[in-house]
């Protein structure tokens, strides 16, 4: 009995901190979609533009957050239009991968021309 005592004693501590670490690298953005306790991995539009013509380049940034005490990157559609060598934009989506809430990585995507 005491063995299991001083186990659950161990462990206590290790699950509070678990729990209360999980979200730290959660991610923010325009629509934050469902955040899972383990693992979430979804994609959704952040803008669409009235346009009829359609788009033949497409530009990605991101940022990478871990545990909430370290972000780094650029996540803005501005990054993302260089980087795919747009002049114009068409549409605008983004992708959120979220592990134990200590990983979190944001991709957006831009779109146009």
């Amino acid at each position: 009995m005491e063995k299991t005592m001083r186990k659950s004693m161990f462990l206590m501590p290790i699950l509070a901190a678990a729990l209360l670490l999980t979200g730290c690298a959660a991610g923010w953005g325009p629509q934050v979609g469902t955040q899972a306790l383990l693992f979430s991995d979804y994609s959704a539009p952040v803008s669409v533009a009235h346009s009829e013509a359609g788009f033949t380049k497409v530009g990605t940034a991101e940022y990478v957050n871990v545990l909430g005490l370290v972000a780094v990157g650029d996540a803005s559609i501005q990054a993302a239009m260089k980087c795919g060598g747009l002049t114009r934009v068409h549409h605008v989506d983004y992708r959120s991968f979220n592990v134990l809430g200590v990983y979190h990585k944001m991709t957006v995507y831009v779109y146009g021309d």
